[in-house]
């Protein structure tokens, strides 16, 4: 029997951020809430892979069955595939996947794949080299293409884009990538931007609320399905594409549904992408020696301080 929380919420969930560093410097990217970066002065706390290993195990006997890495960039660690390896070897683990911007895929998709990753979602924010270029920071569009593209040919199951939402830079760039995502037999998500990690300013500039695509993808739908267990995000079942919406800010249905806790590339257990007030410190511990009983209590006490973020207040308002 796996953990719930105080509001009834199955613990399914766990993102692991395996690393900081990042050969991109993406304008919207939240660094999955992480406010300061992993290495401190010459002290490096960014989790070992052993260690990521470890505490994938011990989530699992706690009843997760979903692990996604994510970073920073995942694959600027050079161990990525042993990380990989040792975690798909986990009796228990339903699936594992890993986000990426997808530079670096080109070289490693196939390795992964191998070890024993499941899925593979690719940050595309833009098919436009010139606005691919802008919001990345410098990016160069051909390579992420190619890491597609190897993604595809690798046997991943499904390949998601991932697709941020910016007013007045990329809006009217998603029916191109609707087609690009039909083209390569592959799933689109519309992704509403979120306030954590950016200014105000920018959260202003370029937040839109995605009813517009959504009344379009209605309109195209053969029919739409509600992931249960994914915040009750709606999947869109075009003719020959699926567009799924993740929509997180104005919407108190997203909160109420969250199956998820995240663990910090420092090694802090982290309940809630827009918190930072409540995290828990299990690498400390486990570094010193804290046996599996310690740890699993660690766990269990992350999970109780799991809550909707919107369930007493505005959300919306309170971010801004």
């Amino acid at each position: 029997m796996g953990l719930s929380d105080n509001f009834g919420r199955p613990l399914f969930n766990l993102r692991i951020s395996v690393t900081q560093q990042c050969n991109y410097n993406c304008t919207y990217c939240h660094r999955e809430g992480e406010v300061k970066p992993a290495n401190s002065g010459n002290t490096c706390v960014e989790m070992t892979s052993d260690e990521i290993i470890y505490l994938a195990k011990l989530a699992i006997d706690l009843g997760v069955t979903r692990i996604k890495l994510t970073g920073g960039e995942p694959l600027m660690r050079p161990d990525i595939c042993q990380i990989v390896e040792g975690i798909a070897g986990l009796s228990g683990l339903k699936d594992l996947s890993l986000t990426t911007n997808g530079y670096l895929l080109y070289n490693t998709a196939q390795a992964l794949h191998d070890a024993g990753l499941s899925r593979v979602n690719i940050s595309l924010a833009s098919l436009n080299p010139e606005n691919y270029q802008t919001i990345t920071g410098g990016g160069v569009i051909d390579k992420a293409l190619a890491g597609v593209k190897a993604a595809v040919n690798a046997g991943f199951n499904p390949v998601k884009l991932n697709m941020v939402l910016l007013k007045n830079i990329n809006v009217s760039d998603v029916p191109d990538m609707i087609l690009y995502a039909e083209k390569m037999g592959i799933v689109l998500q519309l992704i509403e931007l979120d306030p954590v990690n950016v200014s105000r300013d920018y959260y202003l500039q370029h937040h839109c609320n995605l009813k517009e695509q959504e009344e379009m993808l209605q309109k195209r739908a053969i029919y739409t399905k509600q992931r249960q267990f994914m915040h009750n995000r709606i999947i869109y079942h075009l003719s020959n594409v699926n567009v799924e919406v993740v929509h997180p800010v104005e919407n108190t249905d997203f909160c109420m549904h969250c199956t998820r806790l995240r663990i910090t590339s420092d090694g802090k257990l982290k309940p809630c992408l827009m918190q930072n007030n409540k995290l828990t410190d299990i690498l400390t511990p486990m570094r010193q020696g804290a046996g599996d009983e310690e740890l699993l209590q660690l766990f269990k006490q992350a999970n109780q301080l799991r809550e909707p973020y919107n369930k007493n207040h505005n959300q919306h308002k309170l971010l801004l």
